[in-house]
């Protein structure tokens, strides 16, 4: 019988088999990488988040530490705080454990410069199961300066129809508002007895009557809803009751400014005379006169002292005249009246008129004593003027028909305004500022006063305010960021 060759279908199949064997470990490798790349990711995603959130609670931590640390203290105390008092995390970090969780580590970058409040803190934050994978946010705390209002008052605002304020107002009493608000309105009271209505009808804390009107305001606490929403004139809405600003805690400021006026770096003039004749000039200097007499109904200014023996100047120039260089802290204080007049370019600088000596009048500031207007050479940072007043800061009718004021104003325990006995003839006031008047400010009144009034809040007030300028009392957050 003949031999017949047959295939080797055995060998065949085994090849086949192989090679799908193969083929699945490729793929069963492949898949279980990338489940265990998944699982790695998600654990690492979770460590990341968790160590965010340790982060954040140390943030949280350092702000109810300074909050506690600085509660009730004066800005003098807390300036002494931070120089003396060894805060934490300022000369090394400050580490803490997390609940045993992780733990954050806190760095101070930056500590309040001379009559600022700025913080700024870098915090870490990991967890100990997975101590390389770490989050660090970094935050600025401030405490909010008085600069930051457009209008801060102790007494009641009344603001008309043609009213337009950009900032923030706020007052420790009522308010009626019937024009435009493109910030924030506020007050310390839920309710109020409106003067305009002869005391007798009860309003809302900041109400209007830009038709339709407020409605007459129930007993407080209120249902939600109450207040009617109201953004053709609160175009950035309107807070009620608010915490209370304290004017009477100014009095430690303006001690504050005195110790730094006469501690070298700042300028400190004493009660001579009626007191000070201040004019700012562009190039960092100033010229300063002892202003001998004034008139008792405009305040202008008639006669100054010389510097030596008794007698008097008609201008201050001369023998009269003393120039000055802007001081290196930003801080001039006049033991009694000061008449402000000038220009800056490039300086921080803030003059303070007060009677603290005992004895004497509150002491004033007026402002439009030359015919020329109170300006910057720039609207930035390195260009802010405060004006602070122990009673009064009043514009005189010496100053231009249409009058710029680049500045701060405080009055603690008086107003910012015209001059009490009026003038007339002025067209325009242009204010580039921020005000604050224990009495409600005002610029005209009748016949008297200027015309058309603009007020125009200066943003970089916000985070550059005026050396040593009143602050509130609590840190707040105004910018995180991610490192």
């Amino acid at each position: 019988m003949p031999y017949k060759k047959t295939k080797n279908k055995k060998g065949s199949a085994l090849a086949y088999a192989l090679v799908i064997m193969f083929a699945m470990s490729i793929i069963l490798t492949s898949m279980l990488s990338y489940i265990v790349s998944q699982m790695k990711f998600s654990f690492n995603r979770a460590n990341r988040e968790e160590a965010l959130q340790i982060a954040e609670s140390g943030m949280d931590w350092y702000r109810w530490y300074l909050a506690h640390q600085t509660s009730g203290k004066t800005a003098q105390q807390i300036q002494n705080f931070w120089q003396n008092g060894h805060p934490l995390g300022v000369d090394s970090e400050y580490v803490v454990d997390y609940q045993g969780l992780g733990d954050y580590r806190i760095k101070v970058v930056q500590v309040p410069a001379a009559g600022s409040t700025v913080v700024k803190v870098k915090v870490t934050g990991a967890t100990h199961n997975a101590p390389g994978t770490t989050r660090t946010i970094q935050v600025r705390f401030r405490r909010p300066s008085w600069s930051e209002y457009m209008f801060l008052s102790n007494s009641f605002m009344n603001f008309g129809d043609q009213a337009e304020v950009w900032g923030k107002v706020f007052s420790n009493d009522g308010i009626r508002f019937d024009g435009t608000a493109h910030n924030t309105v506020s007050s310390l009271l839920p309710s109020f007895n409106d003067p305009t209505y002869g005391g007798n009808k009860l309003q809302f804390g900041v109400h209007t009557t830009t038709n339709p009107a407020d409605p007459d305001a129930p007993s407080y606490p209120w249902p939600s809803g109450t207040v009617p929403n109201r953004p053709d004139v609160f175009m950035g809405g309107r807070e009620f009751p608010v915490p209370q600003v304290s004017f009477t805690g100014v009095t430690a400021d303006l001690a504050n400014m005195k110790t730094q006026a006469q501690s070298g770096q700042g300028l400190y003039f004493d009660n001579s005379g009626l007191g000070r004749k201040i004019l700012l000039k562009s190039n960092g200097t100033f010229d300063a006169c002892v202003v001998d007499s004034a008139n008792a109904n405009s305040h202008a200014i008639s006669k100054y002292k010389q510097k030596v023996g008794n007698g008097t100047c008609n201008s201050c120039s001369g023998s009269c005249l003393s120039n000055y260089t802007i001081p290196n802290n930003g801080i001039i204080f006049v033991e009694d009246n000061a008449w402000v007049d000038g220009a800056i370019n490039n300086e921080a600088l803030t003059i303070v008129a007060a009677n603290l000596s005992g004895g004497g009048s509150q002491a004033d500031i007026y402002i439009g004593t030359e015919n020329s207007n109170l300006r910057y050479a720039a609207y930035n940072c390195l260009n802010k003027l405060g004006l602070v007043a122990q009673r009064d800061v009043r514009v005189l009718g010496s100053c231009p028909d249409d009058y710029i004021v680049d500045a701060a104003l405080m009055a603690q325990t008086g107003t910012v305004g015209m001059n009490d006995n009026g003038f007339s003839g002025h067209n325009s006031l242009t204010f580039n500022g921020a005000i604050a008047s224990y009495l409600q400010p005002y610029f005209q009144h009748g016949n008297s006063g200027f015309a058309v009034r603009f007020y125009d809040f200066d943003n970089d007030l916000l985070y550059c305010p005026p050396p040593y300028f009143p602050t509130g009392t609590d840190y707040s957050i105004d910018l995180w960021q991610e490192l």
